[in-house]
């Protein structure tokens, strides 16, 4: 019996969906097989080779990754060495710091990232934007969808900034941690998500 890579989508919330066809696009891309599975509980991210933390509300984000044990699983695999792409809210989910906001509604964050962040850096839902970008991972201008964004507010000295936007951090990474402040997932383009397999098959 052959055994298939499972890559991991967080789905207690968020564009849950979006990341699995995304995946699933990607993989196809490549010609390469692996499943894409949705982790609702304790127990799947063990068996991950690669694991993503979506968008939705992180503060309900937060204490349901905590509840379910999944929190503490996802640190785990971290000092495994497993992948992790974080999108929007994922962004905030892994930060070691977040501002007044985090710290009012006491988000547990998991602090896999030596990064501060703000959570809601570019506005409300009705604020949802798309810009162009340069990311230093990519080759030409990456098109991101913002929706209640929030950005990096500062990097420690092991974390690498791959993009800004008007001058505001909105994507980097600490070794196999990607952490994106945008939708990927949303758009057509799927480098961002073959940079993540990248990783996912390197290791």
């Amino acid at each position: 019996m052959v055994f298939l890579m499972k890559i991991g989508v967080i789905a207690i919330q968020g564009a849950v969906s979006e990341h699995i066809d995304a995946l699933r696009r990607a993989l196809t891309e490549r010609g390469v097989e692996a499943e894409v599975v949705a982790i609702k509980q304790k127990g799947v991210v063990p068996e991950c080779g690669g694991i993503v933390i979506p968008g939705g509300e992180s503060t309900t984000l937060c204490r349901m990754l905590a509840r379910e044990g999944i929190a503490e699983e996802i640190k785990d695999a971290v000092t495994r060495e497993v992948p992790i792409l974080g999108t929007c809210a994922g962004l905030i989910v892994l930060a070691k710091e977040g501002d007044e906001q985090v710290e009012k509604t006491s988000q547990e964050l998991l602090g896999i990232m030596d990064t501060k962040v703000n959570r809601n850096a570019f506005g409300r839902q009705r604020d949802s934007f798309e810009a162009e970008f340069e990311v230093e991972i990519l080759d030409s201008p990456f098109t991101g969808v913002f929706i209640r964004a929030p950005r990096i507010v500062s990097c420690g000295p092991e974390v690498r900034v791959l993009s800004r936007l008007d001058d505001l951090i909105i994507a980097a990474e600490q070794e196999n941690v990607l952490a994106l402040a945008f939708h990927p997932e949303l758009t057509e383009d799927l480098r961002i998500h073959q940079y993540f397999l990248d990783k996912v098959f390197d290791c």
